[in-house]
C-alpha cells in the first residue's frame, strides 16, 4: 500500500474506547481454548472436506474440465472459521493493537478491514492519516512537492500517535514503515504481522491498477507497466526486505496457498489471510507467553 489502490475503510473518529477483557490464566485458559477449538474443528471439518475433493473432473458439453477453489468456494464456511479463530484470539490479544506490514499492494488495507470487523477493533490506515494531516494532500503529491523524507516524518508522527493514545485498533501501515527503527519501536506496542506476498503476485496487482499513485514506482516507463513494476518492486526489496523480519509473525501466501491445496497465491481470498494471520497471532502469543497447547488441543 504505498497509498492504497482500493477502497479505503474511513474511521470517522480516532477515539476508539473499549474496556479491556481480562487474560484468562492456568486451567480457565486451556478450557477456554479447548471448548473454542472444538468448535472450530467442527466448521473446519467441513472446509477441509470441501478442500479435499477441490480438484475433481466435471463433465461440461462432454468436455471435461478442472474445477477450480473459486468454483466450491464457501464464503459461509470462511466467515464462521474467521468468526471463531477472531473469538479464540480475542482474549489473549488483551487489548493489544495489531500493525499490518508489507510491501506495497500486499493487501494490508484489505485484511486490515477484514481482521478489525471480526476482532470489533477500528481500523487506521496510516496513509489516510498522513494525507489528513497535510490538508488532504495525496501521498503522491506529498513526494513530488515535499519529497520522501517529509513523508517519512509525518509516516513516524502517526504511528506514535496511534501507539501511544489508542488500544484495540488494527493499522494498515505504508511499505516502508518498516524502514525507520523508531517506527518498529511504537508498532511493537502492539504486535506487528508481515504479510509476505510474491514479487511477481504484486508486480501483476499493480499493473492491474496502475503506478499513478505509488509514487516510488514511478520509475521506467519505457518497459510495459509489469515488467517496470516487477524490476522497480525488486529494487525496494533489496533496501527493505530484511526490515520485515523484525515483525511479531509472518503471514506467507505461498504457504497459505500450499496448506489450501491452490495452484496460486491469486486464488487465496482476503478472509482466507485474515484466519492465518489469526493464527500466526496465536502462535506468537503462545510462544511469547511460554505457554504450550496440551496434547490433543
Amino acid at each position: 500500500m504505498e497509498v492504497a489502490t482500493i477502497q479505503r475503510f474511513q474511521c470517522s473518529s480516532w477515539i476508539d474506547l473499549r474496556t479491556f477483557e481480562g487474560k484468562p490464566r492456568g486451567s480457565l485458559r486451556y478450557s477456554l481454548r479447548f471448548k473454542e477449538d472444538k468448535r472450530l474443528r467442527v466448521v473446519s471439518l467441513a472446509l477441509d472436506n470441501r478442500r479435499d475433493h477441490r480438484l475433481r473432473s466435471v463433465s461440461d458439453n462432454n468436455s471435461s474440465v478442472l474445477e477450480t477453489g473459486s468454483l466450491l468456494h464457501s464464503p459461509s464456511d470462511e466467515e464462521q472459521i474467521l468468526k471463531r479463530k477472531a473469538e479464540e484470539v480475542k482474549p489473549y490479544l488483551n487489548g493489544q493493537s495489531i500493525y499490518l506490514v508489507g510491501m506495497m499492494g500486499s493487501g494490508k488495507t484489505t485484511v486490515g478491514k477484514i481482521m478489525a470487523r471480526a476482532l470489533g477493533y477500528t481500523l487506521f490506515d496510516s496513509d489516510t492519516l498522513i494525507e489528513q494531516a497535510m490538508n488532504g494532500t495525496s501521498v503522491a503529491e506529498i513526494f513530488e512537492h515535499f519529497g520522501e523524507s517529509v513523508f517519512r516524518e509525518k509516516e513516524t508522527e502517526a504511528l506514535k500517535k496511534i501507539s501511544l493514545t489508542y488500544h484495540q485498533v488494527v493499522v494498515s501501515t505504508g511499505g516502508g514503515a518498516v524502514i525507520r527503527p523508531i517506527n518498529w519501536k511504537y508498532m511493537h506496542k502492539g504486535i506487528s504481522i508481515w504479510l509476505d506476498v510474491p514479487l511477481e503476485v504484486l508486480a501483476h496487482r499493480i499493473a492491474a491498477v496502475g503506478t499513478d499513485s505509488r509514487p516510488l514506482l514511478h520509475d521506467d516507463e519505457s518497459e510495459d507497466i509489469y515488467t517496470a513494476a516487477l524490476n522497480r518492486l525488486s529494487k525496494i526489496w533489496d533496501g527493505r526486505g530484511e526490515a520485515y523480519n523484525n515483525a511479531n509473525a509472518r503471514v506467507s501466501l505461498e504457504n497459505i496457498a500450499l496448506k489450501l491445496g491452490y495452484k496460486s497465491v491469486s486464488d487465496l481470498t482476503p478472509t482466507e489471510v485474515a484466519i492465518e494471520a489469526f493464527e500466526q497471532v496465536q502462535s506468537y502469543l503462545d510462544n511469547k507467553d511460554g505457554i504450550a497447547r496440551p496434547d490433543g488441543l
